[in-house]
């Protein structure tokens, strides 16, 4: 009995610790992507204008093409991916929160997007990168989401886990990153980047639980 209520009393503080360990990490998360947004900044101020685009301010929305539809398909209910979503980030080391912004950013949910260049599926996969990576069906949510999952695995791994550069080099192409050393200034790229990393530092796409 007086081990039970030793145990007991334990429980809180050992809950108050877990707590506050899993706040630090989420500090850390929030403060890497800050200096990730701040960086992608300054590649763009120090780049001299040679469009208009250079000119817009940082903040200014910048509209992105919806990615068109294959067969017709309504979007896949977050409650019902999200154990899926949960399983593969963690299979791959990555955060969900960065798998959903990724999917929302791509293919707003939709299993059977096509964009105009042929990405396919949830994480928009192109053809190649699809069959590098052993997907037999782009337009089925677990194969898509799980290879998209592993090929931004192996994008942070090549970039130092430098975010942006991750996510530039998936929207972008690996091989334009490598080629400029940095995040390539292309409007779409930049918008895709700057959006996704704005979500991941809102308070909104941080759990603690």
């Amino acid at each position: 009995m007086w081990a039970a209520e030793v145990a007991w009393g334990q429980l809180p503080e050992a809950q108050e610790k877990a707590r506050a360990a899993q706040e630090r990490v989420i500090q850390d998360q929030r403060a890497t992507i800050e200096k990730q947004r701040a960086a992608v900044r300054v590649q763009i101020q120090g780049t001299a204008p040679t469009d208009a685009f250079f000119a817009v301010p940082w903040t200014a929305p910048m509209m992105a093409s919806a990615p068109a539809r294959g067969p017709d398909c309504d979007p896949v209910p977050k409650e019902e991916i999200a154990p899926l979503v949960e399983e593969i980030a963690r299979r791959e080391g990555l955060t969900p929160n960065l798998l959903r912004a990724v999917i929302e950013k791509e293919s707003a949910w939709l299993p059977c997007a096509v964009s105009p260049k042929g990405a396919q599926g949830l994480m928009q996969l192109m053809p190649n990168t699809a069959a590098d990576l052993g997907v037999s069906d782009p337009f089925d949510a677990a194969q898509n989401l799980g290879a998209g999952a592993r090929f931004l695995r192996q994008l942070l791994d090549r970039y130092g886990g430098n975010l942006a550069m991750a996510l530039g080099a998936y929207n972008a192409g690996p091989r334009r990153v490598d080629s400029l050393g940095r995040l390539p200034l292309f409007p779409e790229t930049v918008n895709y980047v700057s959006t996704i990393l704005d979500r991941l530092s809102g308070p909104q796409t941080i759990k603690t639980h």
